[in-house]
């Protein structure tokens, strides 16, 4: 039997993402790359260091990493790896970063310089419960996706270990699947249209006999799997260095929702996980940096009269975060929060910096 796997978003992993985001405002003007007056002439990258944090460390602007290293279109998405014990200079005549050369690693470093090896764009333990699983549905996304049908004993929940038939599996050569319920829609703020859904991860499944019904064993269960639980072959982890970058046109969007580690909460602050209702359709990449803003707001003017027409004015909302974009679905991306100088709320604005 031919399997038809479920129809997830297409992801992209591991990026960058700057967003500043305005209902109204206009995207700022483009200005001279400036670096920190106490930015180092020397930095000796150590391990724990990311680009990120290397960029913070000579510019406010670290989304900016292309000029740094005046890196082209390509060098983002493949930029040179970075180790330990490199040494970057700050070239001030010429406005950028480069590696000393002259510094040899030592035979430790040299033998830990692969690409594993290389520093990250942003801290990876922050994102990697959002790396390996998928997190976002279609509306019919999971139609056609294998199901659990039956448990061996005639339970209704099963838990670790527990031995149930799924069907849709077939000949697969697939032998580890991941079990996914859908969850909440996510909703776009602007639209209130359904992007998409939460993927509500299970547990794995190991197939111990193919067919119609196939016969499976039910591991790393996280919640109790029942009947009609759907399942998706298990990839493995795919992870793309980005250089942080702002998207080459002006992108706006906003806030969905919010987590705290894999928890969904009710405000963000730095190194907090959050949905944007854009994606890949709309221009958003692994790589972008955004900015974030609180959205503009009605306040009574206490010097006119109450009720009178001109009562109320819009008072614009403030730039105050930055936001990497590391995953990127068809309408949907998730961001780590990288700066923020107040707590990021659902439906904050994002846009190009």
């Amino acid at each position: 039997m031919h399997l038809q796997s479920a129809k997830f978003i297409t992801l992209t992993l591991f990026a960058l993402l700057s967003l500043a985001a305005g209902g109204t405002w206009a995207q700022a003007p483009k200005t001279a790359l400036a670096f920190k007056s106490d930015a180092p002439d020397r930095y000796t990258v150590v391990r724990g260091d990311t680009l990120w944090g290397i960029a913070e460390r000579f510019t406010d602007s670290p989304w900016r990493w292309p000029e740094l290293w005046n890196l082209n279109k390509d060098q983002i998405k493949n930029p040179h790896r970075i180790y330990p014990g490199n040494v970057i200079v700050l070239d001030r005549s010429r406005g950028r970063l480069a590696l000393d050369d002259t510094v040899k690693l030592s035979p430790r470093v040299r033998a830990e310089a692969t690409s594993k090896g290389a520093i990250p764009s942003i801290p990876p333990h922050l994102i990697e419960p959002f790396l390996s699983r998928p997190l976002v549905i279609e509306p019919d996304g999971l139609d056609r996706a294998p199901s659990i049908v039956a448990a061996e004993d005639g339970r209704v929940l099963l838990g670790n270990g527990g031995v149930a038939y799924a069907r849709g599996i077939g000949d697969s050569k697939e032998l580890s699947w991941l079990i996914y319920r859908r969850g909440a829609p996510l909703i776009d703020p602007d639209t209130q249209l359904t992007l998409g859904y939460e993927a509500i991860y299970l547990g794995m499944a190991r197939v111990l006999r193919t067919g119609d019904p196939a016969k499976v064993v039910l591991t790393s269960v996280t919640r109790e799997i029942g009947i009609g639980d759907r399942l998706v072959p298990a990839g493995g982890l795919q992870i793309v260095d980005y250089a942080p970058h702002a998207p080459a046109t002006l992108l706006k969007g906003r806030v969905m929702s919010i987590y705290g580690g894999i928890a969904k909460v009710g405000e963000a602050g730095k190194h907090s996980i959050v949905t944007l209702n854009r994606g890949k359709a709309d221009g958003v990449s692994v790589g972008h940096v955004l900015a974030i803003y609180r959205d503009e707001m009605q306040v009574a003017d206490a010097t006119r009269p109450k009720g009178s027409p001109d009562s109320m004015i819009t008072v614009p909302g403030d730039r105050y975060g930055l936001a990497f974009v590391f995953r990127v679905f068809d309408r949907v991306s998730y961001a780590l929060v990288m700066q923020a100088s107040q707590p990021v709320r659902a439906h904050d604005l994002v846009q190009t910096p």
